[in-house]
């Protein structure tokens, strides 16, 4: 039911992306206090979207708790880059793979968007927009997910769900913007990633509602 969709949202990521400008509606003020003289490392992750009764969904996942920055936060799936990826999409479906049991063989790739620096752990992050062919059944890998959340993108695209957050990192106190549909809290790169993914997207939001 969301063919035409597809279609229009394959077309709008050929053309000029939203980029920095809807990136920064989400960032967290506390992003310039991290600086690194080191080479990024390159990250993939996976915005996928899927069919679920009746509705259009997309995967996140709750990390588990680790000595890191990103220690128990949602973010979609995916991971750094290996020296066997041929290609960054290739990074993002291994990855997903890896961490949810996503089969790649069932996702078609609609685009990317872009390039996302994280100061924080000095990654650069490179989003791939898929399409599951079914509703996916999820295969969590526990060392590394502790469960996905699965998340109507209408739920995503409501301004209600928009709100910000204290947060504490170390000794740093900082208020950053947030989404949280479903009293879940999406913020730092993930939020930014999916600022610029929902501008495209509430731009052919009419199909949505019909």
């Amino acid at each position: 039911m969301f063919s035409d969709f597809f279609e229009i949202l394959k077309s709008e990521l050929k053309k000029d992306l939203p980029g920095e400008k809807a990136q920064i509606k989400m960032a967290p003020a506390v992003r310039s206090h991290f600086k690194s003289k080191e080479k990024p490392r390159k990250a993939g992750v996976l915005i996928l979207l899927y069919q679920k009764n009746d509705e259009l969904f997309i995967a996140f996942i709750k990390r588990t708790e680790y000595n890191g920055p990103h220690s128990g936060q949602i973010s979609f799936p995916g991971g750094k880059s290996e020296e066997e990826d041929h290609n960054i999409i290739e990074t993002a479906l291994r990855e997903s793979n890896e961490e949810i049991g996503i089969d790649p063989n069932c996702v078609e790739i609609y685009g990317q968007l872009t390039p996302l620096h994280i100061p924080v752990s000095n990654f650069t992050v490179y989003p791939v927009i898929g399409i599951y062919n079914s509703t996916p059944e999820f295969i969590i890998d526990p060392n590394e997910v502790k469960y996905v959340i699965e998340v109507k993108l209408l739920d995503l695209l409501n301004s209600k769900n928009c709100a910000t957050k204290e947060f504490k990192y170390g000794d740093l106190s900082f208020v950053a913007p947030i989404y949280n549909p479903d009293k879940i809290t999406i913020w730092g790169a993930t939020a930014m990633i999916l600022s610029e993914f929902l501008e495209i997207v509430r731009n052919n939001y009419s199909m949505f509602r019909e």
